[in-house]
């Protein structure tokens, strides 16, 4: 099984890539869909998130709330790395059963995103890394269009490696600005060369 890492900066493009790997028929799973799975009721990390944080980052009837606290953790560095501590580990465990089962399933194509790859220091897990990146206008003009606001844009884009660094470390690189065709025409021949 050919295991692919796929990263790149906030708002590049990483879920449309994913969606086109998808097409060419590779398996895909997304760490950002995991995170939110880890923090649903019942889930153990949510008490750990409850000790650290308290309950100021709850709604009523005990669901977290995730803007407030993702507004809370990218305007403090100290906070933001507390939270990765307790979800980073469970998420990689959790990618990395999913990667055995596919394996087991003799999947031929396999894609976790990861937007922190470089950032939690997993690359070896990897036969190759792509990165998706667009214009740091695009990026900008994508997040404005999700409504956050600049201050959390500025706040998120300072806490990943800037792209150049993902781009440079990266095994290919898939452009997102203009027509989707060239991005798609892209994996195209990145799925050809696995």
């Amino acid at each position: 099984m050919k295991l692919i890492g796929l990263t790149g900066g906030v708002g590049m493009g990483k879920s449309t890539v994913a969606g086109f790997l998808l097409a060419q028929g590779a398996r895909v799973v997304d760490t950002d869909d995991l995170a939110r799975e880890l923090v649903r009721p019942g889930q153990p990390a949510l008490d750990e998130i409850r000790a650290v944080f308290g309950e100021r980052v709850f709604l009523p009837g005990g669901l977290l709330n995730r803007p407030l606290l993702a507004e809370t953790v990218f305007a403090n560095e100290n906070l933001r790395r507390q939270l990765e501590s307790i979800l980073h580990p469970r998420i990689r465990d959790r990618w990395s059963a999913i990667v055995e089962h596919w394996r087991a399933e003799n999947v031929s194509l396999a894609v976790v995103i990861i937007p922190l790859l470089f950032e939690t220091q997993v690359e070896e897990a990897f036969h190759k890394i792509v990165c998706v990146a667009c214009s740091p206008a695009s990026q900008q003009e994508r997040l404005l269009a999700r409504g956050w606001p600049t201050d959390q844009i500025r706040h998120r884009i300072a806490s990943q490696l800037p792209v150049e660094q993902k781009l440079a470390r990266s095994h290919y690189a898939i452009w997102t600005e203009g027509r989707m065709e060239v991005a798609r025409a892209q994996i195209s021949r990145i799925v050809q060369k696995l």
